[in-house]
């Protein structure tokens, strides 16, 4: 060990207990949205079924409804089968480029879940970025909201006993409870009280040591401190607040690569944006195109907002899967120096779920590594600027 600076480096960052590089042999390694991808987990919409209507899922999904008229049962089959077809198209795409492309085990999402407290049937292992959290060689499970999620992950649990024999560090957060009274809350403004740490893993985009966090439907800020707490100090989470309660971060801002970031100008401005993207790039995308193919039945049921095919995925800092129909967010992004790889998930609106909620990347090159300045309080503390 230690053959070369980048081995002692390493060797280094190892022992004070947070790798700058992959270590060697680990198949969990990513620190951004960005860097070149190895390995990624993509979603499967078999068995899928919407959430149960409980209190859970009223804020998280349904906040404008109430128990009685959120919609119930599986999804239906024709919709379950295209989405399928259009996720066995993106890996194709994927593995054309290189990619391994693992796949979830297909779940009895209509059992009954319960615990002393409450109970509940199943959701779907459609959109594993929802529920685990990358890293560095960590994977982490998240405290989800939905209580029809808290057993989703183990769908994944031969995948994730792989990626634990092969080095990387596998933690699950502290279990909520979900009781009722965590779901009290102002259901035009909804966000889960600060009872219990509770959020989804799709509340966060990850740029190195930063992390950005959405406090909505489906994150409350105590979870940003548990998450604080465990990664540590060199570590800075960003609240992103009083924005968008709609529930997951990917279709407000999509962090395309070092200085180049994607915003929904529904949502937010340039002053909403933490201040650490003030040296960045930031570019607005374009109303979303094709909105009128769906039906007033088919919006009744439907999960995703309508700002859902803005998610877009990064294969590399040059490569980006798009919606087909998005033609002017494409061009934009073209404009930019981007490679645009255009796919259609039919359904995305239907089970709220783009490009970026269906993976989990697992593994991508680069080191992990800072991509702003610190602040000036943060740099007065330290006596000057600090890298790790």
């Amino acid at each position: 060990m230690g053959s070369n600076k980048d081995d002692e480096l390493l060797e280094r960052a190892v022992i004070a207990g947070t790798p700058t590089a992959s270590p060697l042999g680990c198949h969990v390694w990513s620190c951004n949205e960005w860097d070149p991808l190895e390995e990624v987990i993509v979603g499967n919409p078999f068995n899928a079924r919407f959430p149960h209507p409980d209190k859970s899922t009223q804020v998280a999904e349904y906040p404008d409804r109430s128990l009685d008229e959120i919609p119930r049962g599986p999804f239906p089959e024709r919709i379950v089968e295209e989405a399928e077809e259009d996720l066995q198209e993106f890996v194709a795409v994927l593995e054309s480029r290189g990619v391994i492309v693992k796949r979830p085990e297909t779940w009895p999402h209509e059992k009954q879940l319960s615990t002393i407290h409450w109970e509940t049937s199943g959701y779907y292992n459609y959109c594993p970025r929802d529920i685990m959290l990358v890293i560095g060689d960590q994977i982490i499970e998240t405290p989800n909201v939905i209580r029809g999620r808290s057993q989703e992950t183990f769908s994944y649990r031969p995948l994730l006993l792989d990626y634990m024999r092969s080095g990387a560090r596998w933690i699950s957060a502290p279990k909520p409870m979900l009781l009722d009274t965590l779901f009290d809350v102002d259901l035009t403004k909804p966000t889960p009280r600060d009872d219990e740490p509770a959020f989804d893993a799709a509340n966060i985009l990850r740029f190195g040591y930063d992390l950005v966090y959405l406090v909505s439907a489906t994150g409350n800020e105590l979870g940003s401190q548990w998450l604080q707490s465990l990664l540590g100090d060199k570590f800075r989470i960003h609240l992103l607040k009083d924005v968008y309660f709609g529930s997951h971060i990917d279709s407000t801002l999509v962090a395309l690569r070092p200085g180049l970031i994607l915003c929904n100008p529904a949502r937010v401005t340039k002053e909403d944006l933490p201040e650490i993207f003030k040296q960045w790039e930031v570019i607005f995308s374009p109303p979303m195109e094709n909105t009128d193919r769906y039906s007033d039945e088919y919006l009744s049921k439907c999960i995703g907002s309508d700002w859902i095919d803005m998610n877009a995925f990064s294969i590399s800092p040059d490569c980006v899967v798009v919606d087909r129909d998005q033609t002017a967010l494409r061009k934009l992004l073209e404009r930019h120096g981007l490679e645009v790889i255009p796919i259609k998930l039919r359904h995305s609106k239907m089970l709220g779920g783009g490009f970026h909620c269906v993976t989990l990347d697992v593994r991508r090159k680069g080191r992990l590594e800072r991509y702003f300045d610190d602040p000036p309080a943060v740099r007065r503390a330290q006596g000057g600027h600090h890298r790790l």
